[in-house]
């Protein structure tokens, strides 16, 4: 009898245990859906709230009379404008096109600057021959090279991708060149006292201690290359090759004020695409890394 009341006793306990850790686990699981939208709302209000501001400033310029409304027309014209395209064919194949160029003459420029900065990077003779002109072609105005390029390639898609290359690659080579010469040397000094020396060197120690200036110079990079791009398809035109740039240019002769707004929307926001993947990867460098950062910076 005594037996069968302590074995009571003992699973009412542990029904009332499991009874509060299944409690426990309903809160956590209640608390952190809360804990999400929170965190999705603060990253999202100041982006949010910098849109609304930037179209009330244009609405209250439209409204002032500044320029006529054929001119400078507000917000509501222009993104009907834009909903308008987003539901028409042509559009999306002009940003197929547009986003094809961008994304192969990148990658183009990707491996040519990457392999430029290492060797530029490794050897002392090759910095000091080309090293200034590398920084002075990243500065100078890629629609300064498109005389030269029509002259070349004509009126073509290598013309394109030539000033593609010749904005891109300078800027890709000085984020490698840079990243390498602020590995500390005291790494450097650890990999070959492990037996690493040449190119093992570089691949085991100096190209991943770099890391973060060469994503850094990859998203300038494509900065670059995406703005090269959209300068040589406003004055290249290739016959049944539609591109947000060639659009843009026909917009502006037209004096289609609404079209051409909503156009460099369009452009903006791949833009702004483009660069969030480019920070999806900084995020991760950082938080592998245990870089503090700006953000976590000011909470404490």
């Amino acid at each position: 009898m005594a037996l069968d009341l302590l074995d009571r006793g003992e699973n009412e306990r542990n029904a009332l245990r499991a009874s509060e850790i299944r409690g426990q686990d309903a809160l956590d699981l209640g608390s952190s859906t809360p804990h999400l939208a929170h965190s999705l709302w603060r990253a999202a209000w100041p982006k949010l709230a910098a849109i609304g501001i930037a179209l009330g400033v244009w609405q209250l310029v439209a409204s002032s009379g500044w320029r006529p409304s054929y001119v400078l027309p507000g917000p509501a014209p222009v993104f009907a404008d834009l909903g308008t395209q987003l539901v028409t064919g042509g559009f999306w194949m002009a940003v197929g096109v547009t986003m094809t160029r961008g994304v192969v003459g990148f990658l183009i420029a990707a491996v040519l600057g990457l392999v430029l900065g290492v060797v530029v990077a490794r050897y002392r003779i090759l910095r000091a021959a080309i090293g200034s002109l590398i920084t002075g072609l990243q500065t100078m105005p890629s629609i300064a090279w498109f005389p030269l390029a029509i002259l070349l390639f004509q009126l073509s898609e290598q013309a394109i991708l030539f000033v593609i290359l010749i904005g891109a690659v300078p800027s890709i080579a000085n984020g490698v060149i840079g990243g390498v010469d602020y590995v500390p040397a005291l790494l450097v000094r650890a990999g070959r006292n492990v037996g690493a020396s040449g190119l093992s060197l570089y691949r085991h120690v100096v190209l991943p201690a770099a890391l973060p200036s060469i994503v850094t110079g990859l998203k300038q990079g494509w900065a670059f290359a995406w703005r090269s791009l959209l300068a040589g398809e406003l004055l290249v035109s290739i016959a049944n090759r539609p591109s947000l740039g060639q659009f843009l240019d026909q917009s502006s002769q037209l004096n289609d004020t609404p079209y051409m707004i909503a156009l460099m929307i369009a452009i903006l926001t791949i833009g702004i695409a483009v660069d969030a993947v480019f920070g999806t990867f900084e995020r991760g460098i950082r938080r592998r890394r245990g870089v503090v950062t700006g953000q976590t910076q000011g909470r404490m």
